[in-house]
């Protein structure tokens, strides 16, 4: 029986560990660091009332602009519900609005508001240290390196969004 089958290289098991060879490898030691720098900057956005995903909302909104609800769903990765549910807790709590938007009188844009533009600059005030702790481990230079390569990763040839 063991002879039916095909000789083959086994592969070794896919981890998250230094050293892994599997193909598999970055992208599991990506979606850690994403975890454990998510679960940092929500740290430092739990005392001003937001959750990371409404965060994400509001750099889009301060750094581009009035967005319709779908462009943002496009920007964020998010889908249509949950952008949804996402600008509904923005509104509720008074850090960005749905205006009409000029030509089109179904059509709404969400813009952040000035007290929204206020919690993104204390945000970043709140999320300095916790930054620092994160590249802790991190020796001279190697965190703005790491943020070259992802950046690389992200946005090949230098096409940023």
């Amino acid at each position: 029986m063991a002879s039916d089958v095909p000789d083959r290289i086994v592969a070794g098991r896919a981890t998250d560990r230094r050293g892994d060879e599997s193909p598999f490898a970055l992208g599991l030691l990506l979606r850690r660091a994403h975890w454990h720098a998510a679960a940092v900057m929500g740290e430092a956005l739990r005392p001003l009332g937001i959750e990371l995903r409404h965060f994400a909302v509001l750099i889009v909104l301060v750094n581009q602009g009035p967005m319709m609800q779908r462009d943002l769903a496009a920007e964020t990765g998010s889908d249509k519900a949950g952008i949804m549910r996402i600008v509904d807790d923005l509104e509720r709590k008074g850090l960005a609005v749905r205006k009409a938007v000029p030509g089109d009188r179904r059509a709404r844009a969400v813009h952040v508001t000035p007290q929204g533009v206020e919690l993104f600059d204390a945000a970043h005030v709140a999320a300095k240290p916790l930054a620092e702790r994160l590249a802790a481990e991190l020796g001279p230079g190697e965190s703005e390196r790491l943020a070259d390569l992802l950046a690389r990763l992200v946005y090949p040839g230098g096409a940023e969004a």
